[in-house]
């Protein structure tokens, strides 16, 4: 064999070595981009990952501080229940101790009531009974006699009058609708007001004094 021939066939062999091993070399380059762009696919996963656990870490704090806020209020509320429950029960048994009594001072203005009317008929009656015929007067006793002036007859209250109320110590009368006994009826009044064309002028410890419109003064008991 010559020696070019030769020549040629080894540099022929180191040609082929030479690319076979840029292709390997290639090869692994592409490899190792690859792994690479994975990694930093991880890192960024991870990366992300980390960042949602750090952020379910808070929303898992708040919730906590919330749920242990709201267990501090039921606490709270708990012990203001128990704290108002007696005192509810105290009110509703004083105000229905209220009710009863204003219910038995309703009847017993009624029967006052009834009373004073039974007292204005009785004095109607005597009013208007016919008197007995007077003995012929002599001459000498034949004297013009001065008229009686009729006595005014008093008027029936168009409500009926419960009791006297004392309130930051002014004394009050209590009214109320005839025929009422609802507490939300109740009316205070004070000297100088009025219900109706009734005012109130005087206000004594057992009755009271009212001007009616184009009427005299009229005294009403107060039970």
């Amino acid at each position: 064999m010559k020696a070019s021939t030769f020549q040629t066939l080894i540099v022929g062999g180191l040609c082929l070595a030479i690319a076979g091993l840029s292709g390997g070399l290639y090869n692994q380059y592409q490899r190792l981009n690859e792994l690479q762009s994975t990694s930093t696919q991880h890192l960024q996963t991870l990366n992300t990952l980390q960042r949602d656990s750090k952020a379910l870490q808070d929303a898992q704090e708040k919730l906590q501080f919330a749920l242990n806020d709201l267990k501090q209020a039921v606490d709270t509320g708990e012990q203001q229940a128990n704290t108002l429950d007696p005192l509810l029960d105290q009110w509703a048994q004083e105000i229905q101790e209220l009710r009863d009594g204003l219910a038995a001072r309703i009847t017993e203005a009624e029967m006052a009531a009834l009373r004073a009317r039974l007292e204005q008929v009785e004095k109607q009656f005597l009013q208007f009974k016919t008197p007995p015929s007077a003995p012929p007067l002599t001459p000498s006793a034949a004297k013009p006699k001065k008229t009686a002036r009729p006595q005014p007859v008093p008027l029936s209250p168009p409500f009926s009058v419960l009791a006297v109320e004392s309130r930051a110590g002014e004394r009050f009368l209590a009214t109320a609708p005839h025929g009422s006994r609802s507490l939300a009826d109740i009316r205070l009044l004070h000297s100088g007001e009025q219900i109706g064309a009734w005012r109130l002028k005087v206000l004594e410890p057992r009755s009271a004094i009212f001007a009616v419109t184009d009427q005299p003064d009229q005294t009403v008991p107060v039970p």
